[in-house]
């Protein structure tokens, strides 16, 4: 599958409306990739494209990348150096956990927007927004092949 077709238009205004509202509360970054498919390890290709993304360059390393293969099932979070220094051991965890429980029902975008939301919450709660906060980075869904 196509993966800029996997959504639908609907979800993906949802998701970005979802990015912007976790974003609205803190100067952290969250991201949403897809591809077709991922033909190494998972964790490697997020790492990869976080950088690629210019995730790993926010003023305070606080990015947050959810990254979903579509055809092969696969996904993966990451969050920059910043983030891992404040968050609760199992933190990514847990979010993956509530995701999965969404994916497995074929909820999808739900899922996406339920990991979009928690991170959220614990950006809000390290990195809250600030007067002079900037959007660093594009709350666009980014496609891969």
């Amino acid at each position: 599958m196509n993966p800029k077709e996997f959504l639908g238009k609907e979800n993906e205004r949802l998701i970005k409306a979802a990015i912007e509202g976790a974003e609205h509360h803190t100067s952290g970054e969250i991201r949403i990739h897809l591809e077709s498919s991922c033909k190494s390890e998972v964790l490697d290709r997020a790492a990869w494209l976080f950088k690629k993304l210019k995730m790993d360059q926010t003023n305070e390393r606080n990015g947050v990348l959810i990254y979903l293969s579509v055809n092969d099932r696969k996904f993966a979070i990451i969050g920059d150096a910043g983030i891992n220094k404040v968050v609760p051991e199992g933190f990514w965890d847990e979010i993956k956990g509530n995701m999965i429980a969404h994916f497995t029902k074929g909820e999808f975008a739900e899922g996406i927007i339920e990991g979009i939301d928690q991170a959220g919450k614990q950006l809000k709660h390290y990195f809250p927004w600030q007067s002079n906060d900037e959007n660093e980075l594009s709350d666009e869904i980014s496609y891969g092949k």
